[in-house]
């Protein structure tokens, strides 16, 4: 499984209510924060929904 490595790069003052919710949703509290989720289709739609505040990386998890 694929492992996405989000880091928030730009604030998110001065967009839409809901570009700021779901930045909370995915976990972040303050700029230049990383956290890491599995990629599936909700977390992609939530980064598609704020590409233009983060910064993504795809990370390939080893089953062994």
């Amino acid at each position: 499984m694929t492992k996405l490595h989000i880091t928030w790069v730009k604030s998110g003052i001065g967009y839409a209510e809901g570009q700021k919710k779901t930045l909370k949703a995915l976990g972040f509290r303050r700029l230049n924060q990383s956290v890491i989720h599995n990629d599936c289709r909700s977390i992609r739609g939530m980064l598609n929904k704020v590409r233009h505040l983060v910064r993504v990386e795809e990370q390939a998890v080893d089953a062994g």
